[in-house]
């Protein structure tokens, strides 16, 4: 939900929460409500005081909407014609995503929107960018009522197969994060992002994890039928309990990479710029980098950046760079990192390790 200003009535996301809040006689002035079905407290609301109140997205009774702002309100209506729901209060479930599989991936909630977003992306309005600027801010509010402090980055590539040598360690790197306590979050799509959300996500013995790696390994390409690929994932969610605190924040910029089943909440965004922010922003216990393309190259230098700048004694979370011959030869950011750090406080924030296994300990 959108942030009220300090000093505000306070959020009110559901019908019992505002039950009660009637029932209190407090009122609602001040108050910010979002996405909630209305019709049935027509009576009750004009009973009350909404000076200041904000209704983003809610339906009423007929009558009712008009009086309200006659009385003190600010009414932001429902806006037509979109696919998704911009005042929405919550992150995305996988099911949520994914409803509709049973007759192909294209009829998915997830497919559904990315197509939406191709065509306005050519032909761009008013209402379009305020839906997608108002849905970006409603999830990015909802992720911030997680709770991540502390939490760790990993990042890494798309096109990682399930079944791989790599896809099996990034997926153990996830377990020993949520090992120590940690809560991950991940660019929430498939490859390394998905076997760190799965390694995290998956709790008891690590023999589960080798039955769910060996599962999906069965499906190892999305880009073979994403429908049996997501189905696979599903296999595993229904089978294991997949209760540890892992997030995935992607985005509908990259509508063609599924986003994976393995989070307990997951971040969807339509700006990447916005996403990716995001995930830095939250990665204050650290970032693990794998081996990945530009979009992971991206992210280890705006990573970079706040740590080159950083004043003498600030706290640097570290940034890990897994992979020495990739971060060294094959994309050969380690050399360039170690040259903008020398001489300055964030040379001992930054790692470059060959494997996974030593990771835990670099993060503090």
């Amino acid at each position: 939900m959108t942030s009220p200003p300090p000093g505000t009535g306070g959020e009110i996301e559901s019908l019992a929460q505002l039950d009660a809040r009637l029932s209190s006689g407090q009122g609602l002035a001040e108050c910010y409500l979002q996405s909630l079905d209305l019709t049935a407290h027509g009576a009750a609301l004009l009973a009350t005081d909404v000076t200041r109140a904000v209704f983003l997205g809610c339906t009423f009774a007929p009558g009712v909407e008009a009086a309200l702002e006659a009385a003190g309100a600010l009414v932001f209506p429902t806006l037509p014609d979109l696919p998704f729901n911009p005042y929405r209060s919550g992150l995305y479930t996988p099911q949520e995503l994914y409803a509709g599989l049973d007759k192909g991936h294209r009829y998915t909630f997830d497919a559904r929107v990315y197509r939406w977003w191709r065509h306005v992306g050519r032909h761009r309005s008013l209402t379009s960018e305020l839906a997608m600027t108002l849905h970006d801010h409603a999830i990015t509010e909802a992720l911030d009522d997680v709770g991540l402090d502390g939490a760790v980055g990993v990042m890494g590539g798309h096109q990682l197969l399930r079944g791989s040598a790599d896809y099996t360690g990034a997926a153990h790197l996830g377990r020993a994060l949520a090992a120590t306590g940690r809560t991950v979050i991940t660019g929430g799509g498939p490859g390394a992002m998905e076997a760190v959300n799965l390694g995290a996500a998956l709790r008891g013995p690590v023999s589960a994890l080798e039955a769910a790696l060996a599962l999906l390994a069965e499906r190892p390409r999305f880009a073979d039928d994403v429908a049996s690929w997501v189905g696979a994932g599903m296999a595993v969610r229904d089978r294991w309990e997949l209760s540890g605190h892992s997030y995935g924040i992607p985005t509908w910029l990259y509508g063609h990479e599924p986003p994976n089943v393995f989070s307990a909440g997951i971040a969807k965004l339509f700006s990447n710029a916005i996403r990716e922010d995001v995930l830095l922003r939250h990665a204050s216990g650290g970032l693990v980098c794998l081996p990945g393309a530009a979009g992971t190259v991206q992210e280890v230098f705006q990573a970079v950046t706040p740590r080159f700048y950083a004043a003498p004694g600030e706290p640097l979370p570290p940034l890990v760079l897994v992979g020495v011959e990739y971060w060294t030869r094959t994309r050969p950011a380690w050399p360039l990192l170690t040259a903008l750090a020398d001489g300055r406080p964030m040379a001992g924030a930054i790692h470059l390790v060959d494997g996974v296994a030593g990771v835990p300990a670099l993060l503090g």
